[in-house]
C-alpha cells in the first residue's frame, strides 16, 4: 500500500470519526451513527466524482472506503462507552479529514488535466462537503458557512500551495504533504487560537 492510498483511507477514518461523535452529541441510534459517519467520510469524494463524471464512484470502485468507515464508527462508538471523547475532538479529527480530502481530491482532478483554478475548487469541495452533509443533517449550521469559521480557507490555501510547490519544482508527493500540513495547522491553529475571518456586514441604512 503506498502512502497516498494510505492516507487517503485515513482521510476516510477520520471523517467518519468526526461523524459518528456529531451522531453521539444528537443521540442518535446505532443505524444514525453509521450512516452519518458514511456519509461525512464519502460524501465530499461522491460529490466530486459526479462532477467530474468519474464512473463508478470511488466508493463502489472500491468498497474498503466503505470497510474503513464503518470500522471507525464502530470504533469511535465502543471507546466513547468507556472513555469521554476529549471536548474538541470532533474539530480535531474534521481539521485532519480536512487536509487529507482536499489535497486527495486535488490530485484527481489534477489527473483530469483540469485548470489550476477547478482543481482548487474540487480539492476543496471534497474537503468540505462530508462535514457540510453531517452537519445538514444533524440541523447544524455547516461549518463552511459559520460566522467567521476559517475552515474552507485552509482548504483552499493548502491546495494552492500543493499546485504552487509542484509548479516550482518540487515532487508531487512532497508537495502534497506540505499541502495537507499547512492545512491541518491553519484549521487546528484557528481552534486553539480561536481566529476567524472578518465578518462583512451591511452598514445600517
Amino acid at each position: 500500500m503506498n502512502l497516498f492510498r494510505l492516507l487517503d483511507l485515513l482521510g476516510v477514518a477520520v471523517f467518519a470519526v468526526s461523524g459518528a461523535l456529531a451522531a453521539g452529541r444528537k443521540h442518535l441510534d446505532l443505524m444514525g451513527v453509521l450512516v452519518l459517519a458514511v456519509v461525512t467520510a464519502v460524501g465530499g469524494g461522491t460529490l466530486r466524482d459526479l462532477l467530474l463524471n468519474r464512473h463508478p464512484v470511488f466508493w463502489m470502485a472500491d468498497p474498503a472506503y466503505l470497510v474503513v468507515s464503518v470500522f471507525a464508527a464502530a470504533l469511535t462508538v465502543l471507546y466513547t462507552q468507556y472513555r469521554a471523547a476529549p471536548q474538541r475532538t470532533l474539530l480535531v479529527a474534521d481539521a485532519l479529514g480536512l487536509a487529507l480530502f482536499a489535497v486527495s481530491g486535488a490530485q484527481i482532478a489534477e489527473a483530469e488535466q483540469l485548470h489550476a483554478i477547478i482543481v482548487v475548487v474540487m480539492g476543496t469541495m471534497t474537503g468540505v462537503a462530508g462535514g457540510m452533509l453531517r452537519d445538514v443533517l444533524v440541523n447544524d449550521i455547516p461549518m463552511i458557512i459559520r460566522e467567521g469559521e476559517v475552515y474552507a480557507t485552509a482548504a483552499v490555501v493548502g491546495v494552492v500551495l500543493y499546485l504552487s510547490l509542484q509548479a516550482l519544482g518540487v515532487t508531487r508527493e512532497t508537495a502534497a504533504l506540505c499541502g495537507m500540513a499547512i492545512i491541518a495547522l491553519i484549521r487546528l491553529g484557528a481552534i486553539a487560537w480561536d481566529i476567524s475571518l472578518p465578518l462583512y456586514r451591511l452598514p445600517p441604512e
